[in-house]
Protein backbone atom coordinates (compact mmCIF):
# COMPACT_ATOMS: atom_id res chain seq x y z
CA UNK A 1 0.00 0.00 0.00
CA UNK A 2 1.55 3.32 -1.11
CA UNK A 3 1.23 5.83 1.55
CA UNK A 4 0.05 9.32 0.13
CA UNK A 5 2.64 12.32 1.39
CA UNK A 6 0.61 15.83 1.83
CA UNK A 7 3.07 18.60 0.85
CA UNK A 8 4.70 19.98 3.64
CA UNK A 9 3.96 23.59 5.01
CA UNK A 10 5.74 25.54 7.31
CA UNK A 11 3.78 26.94 10.61
CA UNK A 12 4.69 30.39 11.86
CA UNK A 13 5.23 29.74 15.59
CA UNK A 14 5.02 32.60 18.27
CA UNK A 15 8.24 34.11 19.48
CA UNK A 16 9.17 32.87 23.35
CA UNK A 17 9.08 35.39 25.62
CA UNK A 18 11.79 37.67 25.64
CA UNK A 19 12.91 36.67 22.61
CA UNK A 20 13.82 40.04 19.89
CA UNK A 21 10.70 40.61 17.62
CA UNK A 22 11.37 39.92 13.88
CA UNK A 23 12.44 41.67 10.94
CA UNK A 24 9.22 42.38 9.86
CA UNK A 25 7.60 43.72 13.34
CA UNK A 26 10.75 45.51 13.31
CA UNK A 27 9.96 46.64 9.73
CA UNK A 28 6.31 47.92 10.75
CA UNK A 29 7.21 49.37 14.05
CA UNK A 30 9.93 51.71 12.54
CA UNK A 31 7.38 52.37 9.57
CA UNK A 32 4.91 53.64 12.61
CA UNK A 33 7.39 55.88 14.29
CA UNK A 34 8.34 57.15 11.07
CA UNK A 35 4.51 58.38 10.15
CA UNK A 36 3.97 59.62 13.57
CA UNK A 37 7.46 61.53 13.68
CA UNK A 38 6.34 62.82 10.02
CA UNK A 39 3.11 64.78 10.98
CA UNK A 40 4.51 65.60 14.45
CA UNK A 41 7.25 67.23 12.58
CA UNK A 42 6.12 70.71 11.70
CA UNK A 43 4.17 70.87 15.31
CA UNK A 44 7.04 70.26 17.23
CA UNK A 45 9.15 72.85 15.39
CA UNK A 46 6.50 75.26 15.72
CA UNK A 47 6.35 74.69 19.21
CA UNK A 48 10.56 75.22 19.83
CA UNK A 49 10.32 78.07 17.65
CA UNK A 50 7.36 80.02 19.60
CA UNK A 51 8.01 78.09 23.25
CA UNK A 52 10.84 76.56 23.76
CA UNK A 53 13.58 78.78 22.32
CA UNK A 54 12.11 82.22 23.64
CA UNK A 55 11.48 80.84 26.95
CA UNK A 56 15.53 79.77 26.88
CA UNK A 57 16.54 83.10 25.83
CA UNK A 58 14.69 84.88 28.00
CA UNK A 59 16.19 83.07 30.90
CA UNK A 60 19.65 83.84 29.82
CA UNK A 61 18.65 87.30 28.60
CA UNK A 62 17.67 87.83 32.55
CA UNK A 63 21.47 87.11 33.44
CA UNK A 64 22.62 90.64 31.28
CA UNK A 65 22.16 94.04 32.11
CA UNK A 66 19.76 96.08 29.92
CA UNK A 67 21.52 96.51 26.66
CA UNK A 68 22.49 92.62 26.65
CA UNK A 69 25.82 92.78 26.48
CA UNK A 70 27.38 92.71 30.37
CA UNK A 71 26.87 89.47 32.55
CA UNK A 72 25.41 90.76 36.09
CA UNK A 73 24.01 87.26 37.25
CA UNK A 74 21.21 87.87 39.77
CA UNK A 75 21.38 91.28 39.99
CA UNK A 76 18.39 92.24 37.97
CA UNK A 77 16.22 88.97 40.52
CA UNK A 78 17.44 90.99 42.91
CA UNK A 79 16.39 94.17 41.48
CA UNK A 80 13.21 93.24 40.57
CA UNK A 81 12.57 91.97 44.33
CA UNK A 82 13.44 95.87 45.46
CA UNK A 83 11.31 98.18 42.65
CA UNK A 84 8.37 99.22 44.56
CA UNK A 85 6.53 98.72 41.22
CA UNK A 86 7.24 95.16 41.07
CA UNK A 87 6.34 94.88 44.45
CA UNK A 88 3.31 96.53 43.96
CA UNK A 89 2.56 94.23 40.46
CA UNK A 90 3.08 91.12 42.99
CA UNK A 91 0.88 92.49 45.34
CA UNK A 92 -2.30 92.93 42.53
CA UNK A 93 -1.39 89.45 40.78
CA UNK A 94 -1.91 87.92 44.71
CA UNK A 95 -5.38 89.64 44.61
CA UNK A 96 -6.34 88.33 41.32
CA UNK A 97 -5.08 84.77 41.90
CA UNK A 98 -7.17 84.87 45.48
CA UNK A 99 -10.29 86.73 44.06
CA UNK A 100 -11.06 86.12 40.91
CA UNK A 101 -10.76 82.08 40.68
CA UNK A 102 -12.73 81.92 43.30
CA UNK A 103 -15.60 84.37 41.84
CA UNK A 104 -15.69 82.51 39.03
CA UNK A 105 -15.90 79.11 40.42
CA UNK A 106 -18.30 80.20 42.75
CA UNK A 107 -20.84 82.22 39.87
CA UNK A 108 -20.13 79.49 37.52
CA UNK A 109 -21.35 76.77 40.17
CA UNK A 110 -24.19 78.65 41.38
CA UNK A 111 -25.47 79.84 37.69
CA UNK A 112 -24.97 75.84 36.53
CA UNK A 113 -27.36 74.36 39.58
CA UNK A 114 -29.61 77.64 38.92
CA UNK A 115 -30.04 77.04 34.80
CA UNK A 116 -31.49 73.10 35.45
CA UNK A 117 -34.28 74.98 37.18
CA UNK A 118 -34.87 77.70 34.08
CA UNK A 119 -36.94 76.54 31.49
CA UNK A 120 -34.70 78.20 28.68
CA UNK A 121 -31.72 77.20 29.95
CA UNK A 122 -29.59 76.54 26.64
CA UNK A 123 -30.78 80.54 26.04
CA UNK A 124 -29.77 81.46 29.16
CA UNK A 125 -26.68 79.57 28.92
CA UNK A 126 -25.73 81.16 25.47
CA UNK A 127 -26.01 84.78 26.50
CA UNK A 128 -23.87 84.01 29.00
CA UNK A 129 -21.26 82.43 27.29
CA UNK A 130 -21.67 84.74 24.25
CA UNK A 131 -18.59 87.81 26.21
CA UNK A 132 -16.25 84.92 25.30
CA UNK A 133 -16.69 85.63 21.45
CA UNK A 134 -15.53 89.51 22.31
CA UNK A 135 -12.59 90.15 22.21
CA UNK A 136 -9.91 91.56 25.44
CA UNK A 137 -9.12 94.46 23.61
CA UNK A 138 -13.33 94.73 22.88
CA UNK A 139 -14.16 94.21 26.32
CA UNK A 140 -11.15 96.35 27.91
CA UNK A 141 -12.75 99.47 25.32
CA UNK A 142 -16.66 98.63 26.47
CA UNK A 143 -15.49 98.75 30.45
CA UNK A 144 -13.22 101.82 29.81
CA UNK A 145 -16.46 103.87 28.78
CA UNK A 146 -19.03 102.01 30.76
CA UNK A 147 -16.46 102.93 33.95
CA UNK A 148 -16.23 106.38 32.80
CA UNK A 149 -16.60 109.24 35.62
CA UNK A 150 -18.78 111.52 34.12
CA UNK A 151 -22.26 110.18 34.09
CA UNK A 152 -23.39 111.69 30.70
CA UNK A 153 -20.98 108.94 29.29
CA UNK A 154 -20.34 106.18 32.03
CA UNK A 155 -23.28 103.79 32.16
CA UNK A 156 -22.51 103.06 35.76
CA UNK A 157 -22.19 106.36 37.06
CA UNK A 158 -25.56 107.54 35.22
CA UNK A 159 -27.36 104.60 36.90
CA UNK A 160 -25.34 105.20 40.39
CA UNK A 161 -25.85 109.41 39.88
CA UNK A 162 -29.85 108.37 39.15
CA UNK A 163 -30.15 106.36 42.11
CA UNK A 164 -28.42 108.53 43.91
CA UNK A 165 -31.17 111.11 42.95
CA UNK A 166 -34.36 109.49 43.61
CA UNK A 167 -33.85 109.16 47.29
CA UNK A 168 -31.86 112.21 48.05
CA UNK A 169 -32.32 115.73 46.61
CA UNK A 170 -29.31 117.27 44.91
CA UNK A 171 -28.33 120.95 44.88
CA UNK A 172 -29.49 123.55 42.40
CA UNK A 173 -27.28 125.99 43.14
CA UNK A 174 -23.61 124.38 43.48
CA UNK A 175 -22.17 127.39 41.92
CA UNK A 176 -23.69 130.41 43.82
CA UNK A 177 -22.09 132.81 45.83
CA UNK A 178 -22.97 136.32 47.98
CA UNK A 179 -23.18 139.64 46.54
CA UNK A 180 -19.89 141.10 47.92
CA UNK A 181 -20.59 144.09 50.85
CA UNK A 182 -24.53 143.48 50.46
CA UNK A 183 -25.29 141.62 53.90
CA UNK A 184 -24.20 138.06 53.51
CA UNK A 185 -20.88 136.36 54.38
CA UNK A 186 -19.41 132.91 53.53
CA UNK A 187 -19.04 130.59 56.90
CA UNK A 188 -16.23 128.21 57.34
CA UNK A 189 -18.81 125.78 56.45
CA UNK A 190 -19.75 126.55 53.24
CA UNK A 191 -23.20 128.14 54.31
CA UNK A 192 -23.70 132.30 54.11
CA UNK A 193 -24.76 134.29 56.79
CA UNK A 194 -26.67 137.65 57.25
CA UNK A 195 -23.81 139.95 58.75
CA UNK A 196 -26.85 142.32 60.19
CA UNK A 197 -29.37 140.89 62.99
CA UNK A 198 -32.55 140.67 61.68
CA UNK A 199 -35.90 140.89 63.74
CA UNK A 200 -39.86 139.91 63.35
CA UNK A 201 -41.86 142.72 61.27
CA UNK A 202 -39.00 143.02 58.78
CA UNK A 203 -38.57 142.00 55.58
CA UNK A 204 -34.97 140.63 54.04
CA UNK A 205 -33.23 140.27 50.75
CA UNK A 206 -30.75 138.06 50.57
CA UNK A 207 -29.01 138.47 46.96
CA UNK A 208 -26.59 135.98 45.56
CA UNK A 209 -24.72 135.58 41.93
CA UNK A 210 -22.93 133.11 39.96
CA UNK A 211 -25.84 131.51 38.86
CA UNK A 212 -26.31 131.72 34.89
CA UNK A 213 -29.76 132.45 34.07
CA UNK A 214 -30.15 129.38 32.00
CA UNK A 215 -29.23 127.17 34.97
CA UNK A 216 -32.23 128.54 37.35
CA UNK A 217 -34.70 125.92 38.41
CA UNK A 218 -38.05 125.41 36.09
CA UNK A 219 -40.91 127.98 37.07
CA UNK A 220 -38.81 130.05 39.04
CA UNK A 221 -40.49 133.25 38.87
CA UNK A 222 -39.80 136.86 39.17
CA UNK A 223 -38.56 138.42 42.96
CA UNK A 224 -40.23 141.83 42.49
CA UNK A 225 -43.13 141.34 44.39
CA UNK A 226 -42.00 138.69 47.27
CA UNK A 227 -39.42 141.62 48.04
CA UNK A 228 -42.22 144.33 48.02
CA UNK A 229 -44.37 142.33 50.67
CA UNK A 230 -44.84 143.49 54.32
CA UNK A 231 -44.44 141.50 57.15
CA UNK A 232 -46.61 141.03 60.27
CA UNK A 233 -45.40 141.65 64.04
CA UNK A 234 -44.35 138.23 64.98
CA UNK A 235 -43.12 137.35 61.31
CA UNK A 236 -40.10 137.55 59.34
CA UNK A 237 -40.15 137.70 55.42
CA UNK A 238 -37.38 137.24 52.92
CA UNK A 239 -36.66 137.11 49.58
CA UNK A 240 -34.06 135.13 48.14
CA UNK A 241 -32.87 135.80 44.65
CA UNK A 242 -30.56 136.55 41.74
CA UNK A 243 -28.94 139.42 41.29
CA UNK A 244 -28.07 139.78 38.29
CA UNK A 245 -30.07 141.40 34.95
CA UNK A 246 -30.12 139.88 31.94
CA UNK A 247 -28.98 142.53 29.67
CA UNK A 248 -27.48 144.56 31.92
CA UNK A 249 -28.54 147.50 34.24
CA UNK A 250 -29.85 146.99 37.35
CA UNK A 251 -28.82 148.42 40.87
CA UNK A 252 -26.56 145.80 43.51
CA UNK A 253 -28.74 144.71 46.25
CA UNK A 254 -31.89 145.95 45.16
CA UNK A 255 -34.43 143.88 43.83
CA UNK A 256 -35.07 144.97 40.01
CA UNK A 257 -37.85 143.79 37.99
CA UNK A 258 -35.94 141.82 35.78
CA UNK A 259 -34.13 139.68 38.64
CA UNK A 260 -35.36 136.08 39.52
CA UNK A 261 -36.09 134.56 42.92
CA UNK A 262 -34.21 131.43 43.30
CA UNK A 263 -36.99 128.55 44.16
CA UNK A 264 -36.10 125.38 46.64
CA UNK A 265 -33.59 127.33 48.79
CA UNK A 266 -33.62 126.32 52.20
CA UNK A 267 -33.20 129.04 54.63
CA UNK A 268 -33.04 129.16 58.84
CA UNK A 269 -33.70 131.76 60.84
CA UNK A 270 -30.78 131.46 63.94
CA UNK A 271 -30.81 132.55 67.88
CA UNK A 272 -28.43 132.27 70.20
CA UNK A 273 -26.75 129.36 67.77
CA UNK A 274 -30.26 127.94 67.73
CA UNK A 275 -32.27 126.94 65.20
CA UNK A 276 -35.40 128.86 65.55
CA UNK A 277 -37.16 128.26 62.19
CA UNK A 278 -36.95 126.96 58.88
CA UNK A 279 -38.64 127.37 55.51
CA UNK A 280 -38.11 126.59 51.70
CA UNK A 281 -38.24 130.00 49.28
CA UNK A 282 -40.98 129.24 46.93
CA UNK A 283 -41.15 129.96 42.82
CA UNK A 284 -39.90 133.66 43.73
CA UNK A 285 -37.75 133.34 45.91
CA UNK A 286 -39.91 134.14 48.94
CA UNK A 287 -39.74 132.96 52.53
CA UNK A 288 -41.37 133.36 55.81
CA UNK A 289 -40.94 133.04 59.74
CA UNK A 290 -44.50 133.16 61.47
CA UNK A 291 -44.39 132.39 65.13
CA UNK A 292 -41.26 134.25 66.25
CA UNK A 293 -40.91 135.61 69.53
CA UNK A 294 -39.19 138.80 70.13
CA UNK A 295 -35.57 139.73 68.98
CA UNK A 296 -32.59 139.61 66.98
CA UNK A 297 -32.13 136.57 64.63
CA UNK A 298 -29.64 135.45 62.48
CA UNK A 299 -30.36 134.29 58.77
CA UNK A 300 -28.54 131.36 57.29
CA UNK A 301 -28.55 129.89 54.07
CA UNK A 302 -27.12 126.42 54.71
CA UNK A 303 -24.23 124.52 52.75
CA UNK A 304 -26.85 122.11 51.52
CA UNK A 305 -28.08 124.79 49.48
CA UNK A 306 -24.40 125.08 47.16
CA UNK A 307 -23.08 121.21 47.81
CA UNK A 308 -21.86 120.32 44.51
CA UNK A 309 -23.50 117.72 42.60
CA UNK A 310 -23.18 113.72 43.01
CA UNK A 311 -20.99 112.76 40.23
CA UNK A 312 -20.81 109.16 41.08
CA UNK A 313 -18.03 106.33 41.75
CA UNK A 314 -14.57 106.71 40.96
CA UNK A 315 -14.65 103.54 39.61
CA UNK A 316 -11.25 104.24 37.97
CA UNK A 317 -9.44 105.84 40.82
CA UNK A 318 -6.81 104.65 42.67
CA UNK A 319 -8.57 102.62 45.27
CA UNK A 320 -11.25 101.06 42.95
CA UNK A 321 -9.52 100.19 39.83
CA UNK A 322 -8.15 96.78 40.49
CA UNK A 323 -11.94 95.48 41.89
CA UNK A 324 -13.15 97.41 38.62
CA UNK A 325 -10.99 95.58 36.36
CA UNK A 326 -11.33 91.93 37.44
CA UNK A 327 -15.30 92.99 37.34
CA UNK A 328 -14.69 92.98 33.31
CA UNK A 329 -12.88 90.27 33.87
CA UNK A 330 -15.25 88.14 35.49
CA UNK A 331 -18.13 89.69 32.71
CA UNK A 332 -15.92 87.58 30.35
CA UNK A 333 -15.40 84.05 31.98
CA UNK A 334 -18.33 83.63 33.78
CA UNK A 335 -19.95 82.03 31.48
CA UNK A 336 -16.54 79.45 30.72
CA UNK A 337 -17.05 78.45 34.36
CA UNK A 338 -20.88 77.75 33.97
CA UNK A 339 -20.83 75.93 30.79
CA UNK A 340 -17.84 73.63 32.14
CA UNK A 341 -19.83 73.09 35.34
CA UNK A 342 -22.42 72.60 33.78
CA UNK A 343 -21.58 69.77 32.19
CA UNK A 344 -20.05 67.66 34.85
CA UNK A 345 -23.29 68.27 37.03
CA UNK A 346 -24.89 66.79 34.23
CA UNK A 347 -22.96 63.76 34.38
CA UNK A 348 -23.77 63.37 37.72
CA UNK A 349 -26.11 60.31 38.67
CA UNK A 350 -29.35 61.00 39.46
CA UNK A 351 -30.26 58.45 40.98
CA UNK A 352 -28.01 59.26 43.92
CA UNK A 353 -30.12 63.11 43.83
CA UNK A 354 -33.31 61.30 43.76
CA UNK A 355 -32.33 58.94 46.69
CA UNK A 356 -31.33 62.04 48.68
CA UNK A 357 -34.84 63.31 48.23
CA UNK A 358 -36.83 60.41 48.95
CA UNK A 359 -34.78 60.18 52.05
CA UNK A 360 -36.17 63.64 53.23
CA UNK A 361 -33.14 65.71 52.21
CA UNK A 362 -33.70 69.03 51.20
CA UNK A 363 -31.96 71.55 47.89
CA UNK A 364 -29.63 73.09 49.94
CA UNK A 365 -28.28 69.45 51.82
CA UNK A 366 -28.22 68.08 48.21
CA UNK A 367 -26.52 70.80 47.12
CA UNK A 368 -23.78 70.99 50.17
CA UNK A 369 -23.42 67.21 50.75
CA UNK A 370 -23.62 65.84 47.02
CA UNK A 371 -24.02 67.99 44.55
CA UNK A 372 -20.27 69.84 45.47
CA UNK A 373 -18.53 66.67 46.37
CA UNK A 374 -19.19 65.06 43.83
CA UNK A 375 -18.28 68.20 41.70
CA UNK A 376 -15.30 68.81 43.09
CA UNK A 377 -13.16 67.53 40.00
CA UNK A 378 -14.43 69.22 37.93
CA UNK A 379 -14.45 72.50 40.52
CA UNK A 380 -10.15 71.67 40.68
CA UNK A 381 -9.61 71.31 37.23
CA UNK A 382 -11.71 74.89 36.49
CA UNK A 383 -10.23 77.08 39.34
CA UNK A 384 -6.36 75.82 38.26
CA UNK A 385 -7.36 76.33 34.59
CA UNK A 386 -8.51 80.28 35.82
CA UNK A 387 -5.66 80.96 38.38
CA UNK A 388 -3.21 80.11 35.43
CA UNK A 389 -5.33 82.86 33.11
CA UNK A 390 -5.42 85.57 35.35
CA UNK A 391 -1.63 84.75 35.83
CA UNK A 392 -1.40 86.24 32.23
CA UNK A 393 -4.02 88.70 32.59
CA UNK A 394 -2.41 91.87 30.36
CA UNK A 395 -5.14 93.61 27.96
CA UNK A 396 -7.58 94.35 30.36
CA UNK A 397 -5.51 95.68 33.01
CA UNK A 398 -3.39 97.31 30.18
CA UNK A 399 -6.70 99.39 28.61
CA UNK A 400 -8.65 99.94 31.65
CA UNK A 401 -6.57 101.44 33.50
CA UNK A 402 -6.09 105.08 33.21
CA UNK A 403 -2.32 106.14 32.68
CA UNK A 404 -2.06 108.24 36.04
CA UNK A 405 -3.57 105.18 37.88
CA UNK A 406 -1.62 102.33 35.83
CA UNK A 407 0.88 102.00 38.22
CA UNK A 408 -1.50 101.35 41.17
CA UNK A 409 -3.13 98.52 38.78
CA UNK A 410 -0.38 97.33 37.31
CA UNK A 411 -0.08 92.97 37.55
CA UNK A 412 3.36 90.82 36.65
CA UNK A 413 2.69 90.31 32.93
CA UNK A 414 1.90 94.60 32.55
CA UNK A 415 4.95 95.44 34.77
CA UNK A 416 6.97 93.12 32.47
CA UNK A 417 6.02 95.00 29.57
CA UNK A 418 6.20 98.20 30.97
CA UNK A 419 9.83 97.56 32.13
CA UNK A 420 11.17 95.63 28.79
CA UNK A 421 9.18 98.06 25.77
CA UNK A 422 6.72 100.64 27.67
CA UNK A 423 9.57 102.91 28.67
CA UNK A 424 11.67 101.25 30.38
CA UNK A 425 13.96 99.93 27.83
CA UNK A 426 15.47 97.55 30.48
CA UNK A 427 14.94 94.10 28.72
CA UNK A 428 17.39 92.45 31.22
CA UNK A 429 15.04 93.22 34.29
CA UNK A 430 11.91 91.97 31.82
CA UNK A 431 13.38 88.92 31.18
CA UNK A 432 13.68 87.74 35.06
CA UNK A 433 9.76 89.30 35.25
CA UNK A 434 9.48 86.57 32.77
CA UNK A 435 11.16 83.92 34.72
CA UNK A 436 8.95 84.58 37.80
CA UNK A 437 5.78 84.52 35.76
CA UNK A 438 7.13 81.34 34.35
CA UNK A 439 7.88 80.29 37.57
CA UNK A 440 4.85 81.08 39.25
CA UNK A 441 2.97 79.22 36.06
CA UNK A 442 4.38 76.20 36.03
CA UNK A 443 3.64 74.11 39.01
CA UNK A 444 -0.18 75.03 38.53
CA UNK A 445 0.00 73.87 35.21
CA UNK A 446 1.55 70.65 36.11
CA UNK A 447 -1.61 70.29 38.81
CA UNK A 448 -3.77 70.32 36.06
CA UNK A 449 -1.71 67.75 33.74
CA UNK A 450 -1.72 65.07 36.44
CA UNK A 451 -5.29 65.27 37.24
CA UNK A 452 -6.30 65.40 33.58
CA UNK A 453 -3.96 62.04 33.59
CA UNK A 454 -5.67 60.62 36.33
CA UNK A 455 -9.37 61.10 35.26
CA UNK A 456 -8.08 59.52 31.81
CA UNK A 457 -6.87 56.50 33.56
Amino acid sequence: MTALTSPSRTTARPSPAGAPPSAPRRRATRRRWFVAVVFALPALLLLGVLVVYPMLFSVGRSFFDATGTRFVGGDNYTEMFRDPATLKAIRNSTIWVVVAPTLLTGLGLILAVLTEKVRWATAFKLLLFLPMAVSFLAAGIIFRLAYEEDPDRGVLNAVAVGVHGTFQDTSSYPTARARDGQGLTKAGDGSFRTTDAARPGRTVNLPLVGVRPDELPAGAAPARDAASAEAGPDELRGVVYLDFTPGGGGEQGTVDTKESGLPRMAVEAVRDGEVAARATTGADGSFRFAGLGAGSYELRLPAGNFAPPYEGVSWLGPALVTPAVIGAYLWIWTGFAMVLIGAGLSALPRETLEAARMDGANEWQIFRRITVPLLAPVLTVVFVTLVINVMKVFDLVYIIAPGPVQEEATVLATQMWLVSFGGGQDQGLGSALGVLLLVLVVPAMLFNVRRFRRSQS
